[in-house]
């Protein structure tokens, strides 16, 4: 480590094992590892037999923390990013860090390794592209723009839920999508880990009587419909979004960013509707 780096350091998702020999280098000799849990980043530690200073900067903590972590790489220390599983930054905290370090001219090493999200969409069998949107929304009407675009674009949507959250998130799909292909993959590289593949009727079946618990990734299979998509399916398409109770506003974005008309193509056919 010839200059001060801020580096960012993918941990197992799972299996302890998934680490990398590069990432166990990096973790051994850096200064300093910042952690969203202290408690969490240990166990994988000790594992490892490291022993390192930590500090913890969690969602709630990241803005007030950011400048002590800079000050210590612009004082000549190497830092690690971590996040409790999985690629630092990726709907973990660490973006402002990484913004902040950037704006400063301190250089910064990505590692490649764990990610739910491309280990889930790996084993789903799905054909990219596909857009990831992080956990998906809590509030009801992003989350009804999000199942919109599900219904008009052609890359699959991945996104992380929790399994108290999973069952509401796929009964609102299903009111839209009941015969779209899903996976959701949970635990991950874990004891327990299990692929649900099937339509969206077919697997919210299949958990709507247990208890699920662990992580959650979700990915549902992009829309075949603008395929071949002619001014006549697009009407038909935009009718069933407004009878859905979508507004014109919402479908003219979405149908303008994913269908390959224009703006005011589909203003025109929005406006033919009334």
């Amino acid at each position: 480590m010839e200059r001060s780096t801020l580096y960012l350091v993918p941990t197992p998702i799972g299996n302890l094992r998934d680490i990398t020999l590069r990432a166990l280098d990096v973790l051994g000799a850096v200064d300093l590892i910042v952690c969203e849990d202290t408690r969490q980043t240990r166990k994988l530690l000790s594992h490892y037999r490291i022993g390192k200073p930590l500090v913890s900067c969690e969602r709630f903590s990241e803005a007030r923390k950011v400048e002590g972590i800079l000050e210590q790489l612009q004082s000549g220390k190497n830092v690690a990013l971590v996040s409790d599983a999985g690629t630092p930054a990726v709907s973990d905290p660490g973006f402002r860090l990484i913004v902040r370090a950037r704006e400063r001219g301190i250089r910064i090493e990505a590692l490649p390794g764990a990610s739910a999200l491309i280990t889930s969409f790996s084993a789903s069998g799905f054909e990219p592209p596909f857009r990831f949107i992080g956990f998906f929304p809590r509030q009801k009407e992003k989350g009804e723009n999000e199942v919109m675009k599900m219904c008009v674009s052609n890359d699959a949507t991945v996104f992380y839920e929790s399994p108290r959250r999973l069952l509401k998130t796929l009964r609102s799909i299903s009111e839209r999508l009941p015969e779209r292909a899903i996976c959701v993959a949970r635990e991950i590289s874990k004891i327990h880990e299990e692929y649900l593949i099937g339509t969206v009727t077919e697997v919210l079946s299949q958990v709507e009587d247990r208890v699920l618990k662990g992580e959650i990734t979700v990915i549902v299979k992009g829309s075949e419909a603008l395929d071949l998509l002619d001014e006549e399916t697009l009407k038909e398409l935009a009718r069933s979004l407004l009878s859905a109770g979508h507004s014109k506003k919402d479908i003219l974005c979405i149908l303008s960013q994913e269908s390959g008309f224009s703006r005011n193509e589909i203003y025109r056919i929005l406006v033919g509707l009334d």
